[in-house]
């Protein structure tokens, strides 16, 4: 699959399209490091994600770099490897750091409050990115429940509007729960489509293989599977082809390089996925730390960001991520 590379202009530019929700944010000042000693400049950013074996967030990450090196900023980054513990203590790090824009993509959306209030109050800028943080000065994301419902009903409609389904849920983030909302939304909709199984994994390929496997050895007949992140419908697709079957419909969300290929492949069960920009997602949360740190006030302090249906026939015209 081709490597597609976008300016990082024309993503800023992007940023402009984007549906927002209403808000407002003044920036705190903590005992820490002052955004007037330095006139507001982002001089260091710290990006915090859940785990940078998703390509997802390497994508993200990359963004990040390119955008902070032209406001003449370092990053640096660490990886939570799905470990609110690790997270707090890199929180923490950070403070020491004294670090002036914090970019956080936690894996516990509530549980990392303590954590956030201590970054803020030692004076650093918070935007949550991707999955809302409590406590976070601004927050972009994906419209995950969007998401859901793109997906899910692309799904029902292609069981003919019966059937048997899985969902193979994730970890207690806020873009997961949204987007199994938006498939139970969906789901009112659709009275003779059944949910037999639903278990949460950890949003990664290696957990939804086992736990697929589990649910298809005690729910042999499915009709079809809502997975809740494209690395968790790889793994449910390839639990599928070791259990023998090959009728299965399988959808997820991200629009991953790795999805692409599989939605290729002739007779490949994943049949759509909806796509993010995890690139757009981090650069913008950058600018808005930024405005942030200058002072100024965002038009709005949270937005989201729509996410597109992807389906095999969609492939020659999806550009897909970096």
């Amino acid at each position: 699959m081709p490597n597609h590379r976008r300016p990082t202009k024309a993503i800023t530019m992007l940023s402009i399209g984007v549906l927002a929700l209403a808000g407002c944010s003044e920036e705190p000042m903590g005992v820490g490091q002052d955004a007037a000693d330095d006139g507001g400049e982002v001089q260091t950013v710290g990006l915090m994600v859940q785990d940078l074996s998703n390509p997802f967030f390497t994508s993200m990450q990359e963004g990040v770099e390119e955008a902070a090196e032209e406001m003449g900023a370092t990053v640096i980054t660490e990886d939570g490897r799905q470990d609110l513990g690790a997270q707090n203590a890199h929180i923490d790090s950070f403070v020491q750091q004294q670090i002036d824009v914090l970019l956080i993509n936690p894996v516990d959306s509530e549980g990392i409050a303590p954590a956030v209030q201590r970054a803020v109050d030692a004076g650093i800028t918070v935007v949550a990115v991707d999955v809302t943080a409590e406590g976070a000065q601004a927050t972009i994301t994906s419209d995950n429940v969007q998401a859901g419902e793109q997906v899910c009903t692309h799904l029902f409609e292609e069981m003919g509007g019966e059937g048997d389904i899985l969902i193979v849920d994730g970890t207690p983030i806020s873009s997961i729960q949204d987007r199994v909302e938006g498939c139970e939304n969906v789901l009112e909709d659709y009275p003779d489509i059944e949910v037999v199984g639903h278990q949460n994994g950890d949003n990664n390929r290696s957990e939804a293989l086992d736990i697929a496997t589990d649910m298809l050895t005690a729910s042999p007949d499915v009709d079809g599977i809502f997975a809740v992140n494209d690395p968790t419908a790889l793994g449910a697709a390839l639990a599928a082809e070791q259990a023998g079957l090959d009728d299965l419909k399988i959808v997820g969300v991200d629009g991953a390089p790795e999805a692409e290929e599989e939605m290729a492949e002739e007779d490949s069960m994943l049949i759509a996925t909806a796509a993010q920009d995890p690139e757009l997602l981090g650069v913008r949360g950058l600018e808005m730390a930024a405005d942030l740190r200058a002072g100024e006030e965002l038009e709005e302090d949270t937005i989201l960001v729509e996410t597109t249906l992807v389906t095999p026939g969609d492939l020659a015209d999806y550009e897909g991520w970096r």
